[in-house]
């Protein structure tokens, strides 16, 4: 029996940038009558708030739902009937300017700039940039097409790592690149939420679609956490259906 199931977001819960279906939000709100439910992604919180707060249904216990938006620097619960932040770790001005001006410097140096782009390729969420390759409002035939094996990507990563080194930056969605501060990933968010929940780790299970070497959900794997690694939100959807079964 788990206490706590955590799931990473995009290519999880849903595809990327999109809202959960409607199945989805019925079966989390299933899982959510026979455990604790935390969901850790890259976005922040206005993403948070589109994607899953706003299409729970009715019947669904947000008193047991924990939303953790830029990889655990943020944690929202719900509290006399709104979410509320409990924390937030914030880069400061300095760290930002040189982050992108790290990014202009990798994407020129391995080459990987595409002919088309939606958007703002990268995003200041607070606690996190996030770096987008076609773009933050890239349709998602587009962002599926251009590095499913995530090769581009760990060209740019280990640029990035020779450039920003004491920062942890990790592949995440169908695009992304995540940046955060030192020893910041969904590891260190999830050892934030044991702190803030109360429930210990070996009583949480992760799943997510990204749990390999370099991949933003890796982290918790080598953080000791019983892991399911999923292809995508359909595999998601039976894999929750047996651990509601299984805890009930």
């Amino acid at each position: 029996m788990k206490e706590l199931i955590a799931f990473d977001l995009d290519g999880t819960l849903a595809e990327s940038k999109q809202p959960l279906g409607e199945e989805m939000g019925e079966a989390l709100a299933d899982l959510l009558t026979v455990a604790h439910v935390a969901v850790i992604s890259g976005g922040d919180w206005p993403q948070f708030d589109k994607q899953v707060a706003s299409r729970l249904p009715a019947r669904a216990d947000l008193s047991r739902l924990w939303l953790m938006p830029t990889t655990g620097t943020k944690l929202y619960t719900r509290q006399q009937g709104a979410w509320t932040p409990v924390y937030a770790e914030l880069f400061d001005e300095a760290q930002k300017q040189k982050i992108f001006a790290a990014f202009d410097q990798a994407l020129e140096a391995t080459g990987f700039v595409p002919e088309e782009t939606w958007g703002e390729r990268i995003e200041d969420r607070g606690s996190q940039i996030t770096f987008s390759a076609l773009g933050q409002q890239a349709p998602i035939h587009a962002k599926e097409g251009w590095d499913p094996d995530f090769a581009k990507r760990r060209i740019i990563q280990a640029d990035l790592r020779e450039r920003l080194p004491g920062l942890s930056i990790n592949m995440g969605g169908a695009t992304s690149i995540d940046i955060t501060r030192e020893g910041v990933d969904k590891a260190y968010g999830l050892k934030k939420l044991r702190d803030a929940s109360g429930i210990a780790l070996d009583a949480m299970m992760f799943i997510g679609d990204a749990i390999f070497p370099g991949g933003n959900d890796y982290p918790a794997k080598e953080l000791g956490l019983d892991t399911v690694r999923v292809r995508d939100p359909e595999e998601t959807l039976s894999v929750i259906a047996a651990i509601v079964a299984c805890q009930k």
